[in-house]
């Protein structure tokens, strides 16, 4: 007779005490605390950057959301907030790179989203983005890509053009792009989102 097997292991125990379901993640479940430990401990560019320190995905957000913010200053706290945490995902399965994501194939994105629509909701942010958002957060993803892939990661402004889009109004000096502290970045990330949880309340 077979050994019956139990079946694998799908949540992950969070520091906050939080126990989520991969496959099934409800929003009750998702800490903002245990999203900034987390992206401030995972390493941009599969950790290839130069540096003290690696570049967080933490601080990755925050550049994004920056170059979001100087884009449209008149963009509400709820589109600012939703760019800050548009890697959040990553605080559970890492930063899959480009390359890697695209040999994976459509299951990896479908968990990815599964907690993206679980962040989204617990901070009551719209699950489902609209597409003009979604394309503005992207632009300032490939801009903040172009900046860290050129000065961080080792690739020529050409490779990076050519991948990312050459950044239009933006300069290296408008962005904080020295690698920080995990402890630092994690603290920089939660002020950075309780800023924009006190602008969400004044606009309602």
């Amino acid at each position: 007779m077979a050994a019956r097997q139990n079946p694998p292991r799908v949540w992950q125990r969070m520091l906050s005490g939080r126990r989520l379901d991969l496959l099934d993640p409800s929003p009750l479940d998702v800490e903002i605390s245990d999203i900034a430990h987390g992206l401030a401990r995972v390493a941009r560019w599969n950790g290839q950057t130069i540096g003290a320190h690696a570049f967080s995905v933490a601080q990755h957000s925050l550049v994004v959301e920056t170059v979001f913010s100087h884009a449209h200053p008149r963009a509400s706290a709820d589109d600012r907030l939703i760019a800050l945490l548009h890697d959040a995902p990553e605080y559970v399965i890492g930063d899959m790179i480009s390359p890697f994501k695209a040999i994976v194939g459509g299951d990896y994105k479908k968990v990815e989203r599964r907690l993206e629509e679980a962040v989204l909701r617990r901070f009551s942010l719209p699950p489902s983005l609209p597409p003009d958002l979604k394309t503005r957060i992207k632009k300032a993803d490939g801009i903040a890509a172009y900046f860290e892939a050129t000065l961080l990661a080792g690739f020529s402004e050409a490779e990076a053009g050519k991948f990312f889009g050459r950044p239009r109004g933006f300069t290296r000096d408008m962005l904080t792009l020295d690698p920080l502290p995990a402890t630092q970045i994690q603290s920089d990330f939660l002020k950075r989102f309780e800023a924009l949880e006190q602008q969400r309340g004044k606009e309602v």
